[in-house]
């Protein structure tokens, strides 16, 4: 695979949809629909949904505070663990400015190899969380081997690992294999019944991937239950917006960046400003959508500021 990825003329457009194949984890990284039980999980629900929000408006802290006060109260939850793993990454993330679209449309910004500097201390944190959600969803899996909220935490902490391979590390092919990983820990989900919708997440990202590879390369890249089909990936994409418990949000970001860049400004600008009514604390979706509102409307006095 190295070797044809050489002799493709540009090599640094194709590097980019690869890597990108990895960021289909980046959708599993937000949580996709924790089942209800009773006890002490209905009130996980409700500090899962309460975290997200926090997360999605990038309030870091206050994600963190609200799982630390749930954790006690639901101790074998490995849901917990595996959205704390989701608030370290992202806040890392968002401090080395990986989040900004303009990351994700410009292909030099995603293939540039050299490795960033990560916080040492939120990297402990993040892999010793890691290893404790997945020490505590195994557990579950060997009592009831469909057990959702098991097979949900393993899919997210695999994702969320490969996030870090792919663009912190930049490790190119090795975030690829733990791609296909956490894909089958989705294909996993979708045979539930009933099927978690979220889950969608993960192949519709997969589709528009692979469909963006030209012909040829797309036997390298081969995924299972994957046609390469872009229409179907977006699809996909569109009902998880729709339809997601969880992931919804986060499908309507991914949405944006490939409205960027199939060049359809104006949905990537209806997008982020739905979005930004939705979530008026986050700072990126502020910026991104001033971004898109200058270029579609130079003459509006719309001011770019960080």
């Amino acid at each position: 695979m190295v070797v044809i990825l050489r002799l493709v003329t540009p090599a640094k457009g194709l590097y980019f949809r690869l890597r990108l194949t990895a960021l289909l984890i980046v959708a599993l990284s937000w949580p996709l629909a924790a089942q209800p039980h009773a006890g002490p999980s209905v009130n996980t629900e409700a500090a899962l949904q309460a975290a997200y929000v926090r997360l999605y408006n990038f309030d870091f802290k206050g994600a963190h505070a609200i799982l630390d006060r749930q954790r006690p109260l639901d101790p074998q939850q490995p849901l917990i663990l595996a959205v704390g793993c989701a608030a370290y990454l992202f806040a890392e993330l968002d401090r080395l400015k990986i989040l900004e679209l303009d990351f994700f449309t410009d292909d030099d910004k995603v293939v540039d190899r050299r490795k960033l500097i990560p916080d040492p201390v939120i990297r402990q944190k993040f892999f010793d969380m890691v290893a404790e959600s997945d020490k505590l969803a195994n557990s579950r899996l060997a009592i009831k081997p469909d057990d959702p909220d098991a097979l949900l935490a393993l899919c997210m902490t695999t994702g969320l690992v490969t996030d870090y391979a792919a663009l912190v590390e930049k490790r190119r092919f090795g975030s690829f294999a733990l791609a296909k990983k956490s894909h089958i820990w989705a294909k996993k989900l979708l045979m539930l019944n009933p099927p978690m919708v979220d889950a969608y997440m993960t192949f519709g990202t997969a589709e528009y991937i692979v469909g963006s590879l030209p012909f040829f390369l797309r036997w390298f890249v081969h995924m299972d239950s994957v046609e390469g089909s872009k229409t179907k990936g977006i699809e996909e994409l569109n009902l998880v917006a729709e339809k997601g418990r969880y992931c919804g949000p986060f499908a309507r970001m991914l949405l944006a960046v490939i409205a960027l860049r199939e060049k359809h400004p104006e949905e990537a600008e209806r997008l982020l400003a739905g979005l930004n009514r939705d979530y008026p604390e986050n700072p990126l979706i502020r910026l991104e959508l001033a971004r898109v509102n200058h270029t579609l409307h130079p003459g509006s006095g719309v001011v770019i500021t960080k």
